[in-house]
């Protein structure tokens, strides 16, 4: 073993069995301007070293992970939108040109990863193969490097000369957004598509997919030898590295270079903020962020990164070379796992290309020798001017705008990628149908992480210490007045909740519950008859505890989802949880109300589907779709069903549901048929706009 083997090894026994030993690289300044910012950015950081600390969660041999590996690679797949598996169907390949240069060809050429589905690439080859000969051959996936109409593939071309010079075939491929055909990774905060994570969509799947198709493709070649391919890529490129080589176990090498964090680098020190929605898969099933790149071991992987990389720190990087060559060490496959470090930014240099090439000649081609050309073609000058050696539009597979296929698909994939869930109507069996509803949503979209049941909320309250400092403790209830109180309904999250009415809970007939996300100090609007206790309740980041929301990044909202969870998810069970204590307060006598308007409304709905002691639901002005921009975001939820299906679940329970258009009316005819199979028909009622 080598002294710098040695020096890892030892390190990776540190870093794998302790807290991080060196200071952590924060992206930018923690936001301070609203009241619950450093409430919520110390949730999410908790939560993100709690997923953190569980990367191998008692696995401890190779058999250990074989036994799980199954699972986790079908829950990674979820994760990307990529489960059940798309169908391969024909990738209609077509080369549209070829390009003769020193040493090497190009073909300019696209395929469809799935009907209509566009993908662009050049693949570099050598100019004369013998017949019959297979040679190695590398998936060249691209970082974020705008091109244009030429496509970011034409700013990695000396990769591809490179690799065809040495007798390698390597596809470099479009990504989707900065492709010839340009589409969109900045979904959610950039144009405001937040239903992407009710949907289940990411960008990330779409890249995984075509990367696997591009494998397809290329073992489709008779010039490439299916036992020998790699896959590499920096940035943009990097993630995607890991993400096809993870999914994908004919990629035999992975070469990821500045392409992965962690959770408690993401979130907790918010390098979050420096990537856009391409680089992250939706962690449904809470994963530390580790795991993925273990899904490609004890394959070869070289881990690259450079040591003032801000959007890849270098604290984050030692944690997780630490944790691979731990897991490495599980098969007896350390000496195919090393790690790079070059001194620098976020960029290729010279000694990064050397190891790369190096690390791919020792694995598919057993040539361990350095490489001493790496630099060749990187760029031509001549007179001061620079540019590549090929002129990037001689790279265009559609040479000409009215060459671009009408029928692509890329620029809506976000609409088609995953499939809409069609849960169907209950046939018979109402229950049968409804806990098999209920049992898809708690397993597979971010319901899972509300806690069955949930615990009733406590008050809050701060006392000096003995030593003059601030102690937090637990009080019993107290009854709520003037402005309202606070409330924890999870450790470390507080909401406010303010009685509106004269009865307290003790002496309720009914509790009637406002969900709000707005301004607390209202009067709010809910109706209570004689005798009703009535409060208002503004879940986390209403009311009057706000954090603070800039766009971009939108750092609370897109952090939320790499921990399993969305803000509204965690909405519901404060939510619950209120409902819980007041509930309790009133010694479980009296029924609970529900109610609220547009998407507050709908979160109460949800709230009473996963608590059975919410007695009746009352909606004003809902959005019947979560498409709609004004609904909450629950994650996944469209790959299983959609709002009427949500309302229809609270049969027989009275649901009351006001300030509704006719097209609303029309979807809600849903919700109606579900009731009237529970037998409940009565229960529901539907009033019109202007009733």
């Amino acid at each position: 073993m080598t002294s710098a083997r040695m020096f890892r090894t030892a390190l990776s026994i540190a870093l794998f069995t302790t807290p991080a030993a060196i200071q952590a690289q924060a992206y930018g300044p923690p936001d301070r301007s609203s009241p619950a910012d450093e409430m919520i950015q110390s949730y999410l950081a908790r939560e993100a070293d709690r997923l953190h600390g569980t990367f191998l969660d008692g696995v401890t041999t190779a058999a250990d992970w074989s036994e799980r590996r199954v699972r986790y690679r079908q829950e990674y797949l979820h994760m990307l939108g990529l489960w059940p598996l798309p169908e391969r169907t024909d990738l209609k390949a077509t080369v549209t040109g070829t390009l003769a240069g020193d040493g090497f060809t190009v073909e300019m050429l696209h395929y469809q990863s799935r009907p209509r589905l566009y993908v662009t690439a050049n693949l570099y080859r050598p100019h004369s193969i013998e017949p019959g000969e297979r040679l190695p051959a590398v998936l060249y996936v691209c970082g974020h490097s705008g091109r244009g109409r030429n496509g970011n593939k034409t700013a990695f071309q000396s990769h591809g000369m490179w690799f065809a010079r040495h007798g390698y075939v390597c596809l470099v491929l479009d990504t989707l957004q900065l492709g010839e055909i340009a589409a969109i990774h900045h979904g959610t905060y950039r144009e405001g598509r937040w239903w992407w994570h009710s949907r289940g969509y990411t960008p990330a799947g779409v890249e995984c997919w075509n990367g696997i198709r591009g494998i397809d493709y290329l073992l489709s070649r008779p010039d490439v030898d299916p036992e020998r391919i790699a896959v590499t890529g920096i940035s943009g490129g990097g993630a995607a590295t890991f993400w096809i080589a993870a999914a994908d176990e004919r990629a035999r090498v992975a070469v990821p270079v500045s392409g992965m964090a962690d959770l408690p680098s993401y979130v907790g020190n918010r390098v979050i903020n420096g990537h856009c929605d391409c680089m992250f898969l939706y962690n449904t099933f809470q994963w530390p962020w580790t795991r993925i790149a273990a899904l490609i071991g004890p394959r070869p992987m070289l881990f690259v990164n450079s040591d003032q990389d801000r959007i890849f720190p270098m604290d984050a990087n030692e944690r997780i070379s630490a944790r691979l060559e731990r897991f490495y060490s599980l098969f007896g496959a350390s000496d195919v796992f090393d790690t790079m470090v070059s001194i620098g930014g976020h960029a290729y240099r010279e000694d990064l290309r050397r190891a790369i090439y190096r690390f791919i000649n020792t694995h598919l081609k057993n040539d361990p020798r350095p490489v001493e050309d790496s630099e060749i073609d990187l760029v031509v000058r001549e007179e001061g001017d620079s540019g590549h050696p090929i002129p990037p539009e001689r790279l265009r597979v559609f040479p000409r705008d009215e060459d671009l296929p009408e029928d692509q698909l890329n620029t809506a994939i976000d609409e088609h990628f995953v499939p809409l869930g069609n849960p169907g109507l209950p046939e018979g069996d109402f229950e049968a149908w409804r806990r098999t509803l209920l049992g898809m949503l708690r397993g597979e979209t971010s319901l899972r992480t509300i806690a069955s049941p949930v615990p009733p909320a406590t008050s809050r309250k701060v006392i000096s210490g003995p030593d003059g400092g601030l102690t937090v403790t637990i009080e019993e209830w107290t009854e709520f007045g003037g402005e309202g109180s606070r409330v924890e309904t999870e450790p470390g999250i507080s909401v406010h909740v303010r009685r509106l009415s004269e009865i307290d809970a003790p002496a309720a007939r009914r509790i009637v519950i406002e969900v709000t996300l707005e301004e607390i100090a209202g009067r709010g609007t809910a109706q209570g008859a004689a005798g009703d206790a009535v409060f208002l309740v503004a879940p986390r980041g209403g009311g009057a505890c706000p954090w603070t929301r800039k766009n971009p990044p939108n750092y609370v909202e897109r952090s939320h989802v790499l921990l399993g969870h969305t803000v509204d998810t965690g909405r519901v069970r404060d939510i619950i949880a209120a409902a819980r204590l007041l509930k309790q307060e009133a010694k479980g006598k009296a029924p609970v109300r529900l109610t609220g308007r547009g998407a507050a409304g709908i979160l109460a709905a949800y709230a009473a589907l996963l608590e059975p002691e919410v007695d009746e639901v009352a909606i004003a002005d809902p959005p019947l779709t979560h498409m709609d921009p004004r609904a909450p975001v629950i994650l996944n939820v469209l790959r299983v069903c959609d709002i009427p299906d949500i309302l229809g679940l609270l049969a027989p329970r009275r649901l009351e549901i006001s300030g509704v258009g006719a097209s609303q009316a029309k979807a809600l005819e849903r919700a109606r048929a579900i009731y009237a199979a529970a037998g409940a028909g009565e229960s529901l009622t539907i009033r019109g706009s202007q009733e």
